[in-house]
């Protein structure tokens, strides 16, 4: 008991330790330029915080819409994957291999291009579609591909004689894999699914490219509106890495432990 309470402290506050140290040393560089009447980087810093943090809010709406329709998508396509019928299987893994081999910026652009900026509803109304929406769409694609690849993966996994237990069962497949199957998949596909979210959260920013005003896109926005001064580039970046680290790496211990936990049931 006293060993993991001593890991699960070191495991919070090395990092932890680490980002305080840093934002003090940066608010240490930060002070140094008062004169002339201008603001300070770290003053300047503070001003625009809320604005900073307002788009990482967009940054976390985007990662959890991409991560439901991925997550709904990728079950969908992971169950064509292992379908016994080869005109469904074949176009899934195909759809699968596709966009899990394709860099994220490549599906971002091509989803810029190909989506319209509005579609005209039936009554002729016209509808605007936001750059942040079809960004969101096109940050799902390559994670729904690998949450099938995960199912496909994880269904694989489970050895064939459950299979034919539940067949001698008079089981047929659908309720095998619903009743005998599923249920230790989701345990072995849960860690890789936060993972993936993670990584996905952590690849949002990317949108800013495209125009989206999100955390990276608002804090070259506000580094811009303050002046553009040199000493602002390691304090506004430094805290933007620190949100998303704050956020990040709580998910990505709780990760571990389930994935230490899942390794000594099974």
């Amino acid at each position: 008991m006293m060993s993991n309470w001593t890991v699960t402290r070191v495991t919070w506050r090395a990092p932890v330790l680490a980002a305080g140290l840093c934002l003090l040393a940066a608010v240490g560089a930060m002070a140094q330029d008062g004169s002339a009447g201008r603001p300070s980087a770290l003053a300047s810093l503070v001003i625009w915080m809320p604005f900073i943090l307002k788009g990482f809010g967009l940054n976390l709406l985007m990662s959890v819409l991409a991560m439901t329709f991925a997550t709904i998508t990728g079950v969908i396509l992971g169950f064509m994957q292992i379908s016994p019928v080869a005109l469904i299987r074949v176009p899934a893994k195909l759809v699968t291999n596709l966009f899990r081999n394709s860099p994220w910026l490549v599906i971002l652009f091509a989803i810029m291009f190909l989506v319209p900026f509005q579609i005209t509803l039936p009554g002729g109304d016209k509808v605007m579609i936001p750059d942040w929406v079809k960004a969101t769409f096109g940050f799902a694609l390559p994670v729904m591909a690998n949450v099938s690849e995960i199912l496909r993966g994880a269904v694989v996994s489970i050895p064939s004689g459950q299979w034919e237990s539940a067949e001698s069962l008079a089981f047929t497949r659908a309720q095998t894999l619903r009743h005998v199957i599923l249920p230790q998949c989701i345990r072995r596909m849960l860690p890789p699914w936060m993972n993936w979210y993670a990584l996905l959260t952590l690849m949002t920013p990317m949108a800013a490219i495209l125009g989206v005003n999100e955390a990276l896109g608002n804090t070259q926005a506000a580094m811009e509106a303050a002046g553009s001064r040199p000493e602002f580039l390691i304090p506004f970046y430094l805290f933007l890495m620190t949100i998303f680290f704050v956020y990040i790496y709580p998910l990505s211990v709780y990760t571990r432990r389930l994935e230490t936990r899942f390794a000594a049931v099974s």
